[in-house]
């Protein structure tokens, strides 16, 4: 059987510069500039709780052109700004952060021994209508605590119920729940420094000193008697400052676990 003949294509070009005059295609056009970047990444940073809608009329007020809320959150994205929950504190005036100054630098020297005697308390409330985490704030990835990224709010509302505990290195109270009624200086005494707080000083030692923070009830002439009468120190605590205390940060996991039981 005959070879089908030759046939000589002059008009193809060498494979070489076939492969040169190929344009690289990178899928569609950008809808923003780069100067448009920046204007959402500075708008999102210099109002952090700004939500992406409001950005996207931001851009088209400045532009006059309409994007859509994935290429406003695709930017932000590309600039390190994440739709987080802010961090909630209490607001502080000069004199407030001045105690709190003195308070650190007095205790940050104490011994193991020493902070052994202590008994942390709190009593924290649990709303119904509590924080709904709802509002949001763009910041950068490691920027939880800075102040920029920090909610100022005095207390929650709405109904609810109120508990309380201690801790220290050895252990902790049990949980109490105050069954409705407003908590006064009586019923503190009554309900938390007869039945735990005196048996857990007489458990621990003669060095034994109470932290509690500076709610009224606390505070009461009743309260100051009791703890005089039988011989009770109480530490100094600096007002507005909840962070502390480190019973804040593990009050939710000794409610869980005392709930599991």
């Amino acid at each position: 059987m005959d070879e089908p003949p030759l046939v000589l294509i002059s008009n193809i070009p060498p494979a070489a510069s076939w492969q040169s005059e190929r344009r690289h295609v990178s899928g569609r056009p950008r809808v923003t500039t780069p100067a448009e970047d920046r204007f959402l990444a500075l708008s999102a940073r210099r109002r952090r709780s700004t939500t992406v809608p409001h950005l996207v009329e931001d851009h088209f007020v400045a532009s006059g052109r309409r994007i859509s809320v994935t290429t406003v959150r695709r930017r932000l994205h590309n600039a390190g700004l994440y739709a987080r929950r802010p961090i909630v504190c209490v607001p502080l005036n000069g004199r407030q952060r001045r105690a709190r100054l003195c308070w650190a630098r007095e205790h940050v020297s104490w011994t193991r021994e020493l902070w052994a005697s202590v008994l942390l308390t709190d009593e924290s409330r649990f709303t119904v209508e509590g924080d709904s985490g709802r509002l949001l704030i763009s910041r950068e990835q490691r920027t939880r605590y800075h102040q920029f990224n920090t909610l100022e709010r005095r207390s929650y509302r709405g109904g609810g119920i109120m508990v309380w505990v201690g801790i220290s290195l050895g252990g902790h109270t049990d949980l109490h729940v105050f069954h409705g009624g407003t908590l006064t200086g009586v019923r503190y005494r009554d309900e938390i420094l007869d039945p735990y707080v005196r048996p857990y000083a007489g458990a621990i030692s003669n060095d034994f000193i109470l932290m509690d923070n500076n709610a009224k009830p606390y505070r009461a002439v009743v309260v100051e008697d009791c703890l005089e009468g039988h011989g009770l120190e109480r530490m100094e605590w600096p007002a507005q400052s909840p962070d502390l205390d480190p019973i804040e940060q593990i009050f939710g996991t000794i409610l869980t676990d005392k709930l599991l039981l």
